[in-house]
């Protein structure tokens, strides 16, 4: 999987007159981005919070032996909404691990499915791989980069892929 993704990264950034060889975040970053997406929305449709408000932040830096694997996503919205919801308590450890396995399990199939996880960024030139609307972007304005560096198939077994998966259902 790493491959096809630096593949795709590599044709974006030559078709944009860029160097092909800079800026692929690598797979950790895809993979903890996915994540953090799959939680995103999962919060937002367990307290109806605007998905819009919730923004994220990736750590996935290895670079000088940092080995960095994690995400903060927190709201930033100054006024009332930021508060509404039970976002908050949402975060609490007991209410955290059910809705990671929810996320995890909705994401398991996308209603865009066999075309979703049948996408293969090394043919299309394109920066993400199993990842669309239905399933893993979210608003533009909650990703630090544009929903691009994501893959589902990553994260959760796919139809196209069950064998890349970090979490497989036990």
């Amino acid at each position: 999987m790493d491959e096809r993704l630096r593949q795709g990264h590599s044709g974006w950034r030559r078709k944009r007159g860029l160097d092909p060889s800079e800026g692929y975040p690598g797979i950790r970053y895809i993979l903890l981005h996915t994540l953090a997406h799959m939680l995103i929305r999962e919060l937002a449709l367990e307290c109806g919070y605007n998905a819009a408000s919730i923004r994220e932040r990736v750590y996935a830096d290895t670079e000088a032996g940092k080995d960095q694997a994690g995400f903060l996503i927190y709201t930033a919205a100054a006024d009332s909404d930021g508060t509404l919801g039970g976002l908050v308590d949402l975060g609490n450890p007991e209410n955290l691990g059910r809705l990671l396995h929810q996320a995890l399990d909705r994401a398991r199939v996308c209603a865009s499915d066999p075309l979703c996880s049948e996408h293969d960024p090394s043919k299309d030139q394109s920066l993400h791989g199993a990842a669309c609307h239905a399933c893993s972007f979210v608003s533009e304005t909650s990703c630090e980069c544009g929903n691009r560096h994501l893959d589902r198939s990553l994260v959760v077994p796919t139809i196209e892929n069950a064998n890349a998966a970090y979490f497989v259902k036990s």
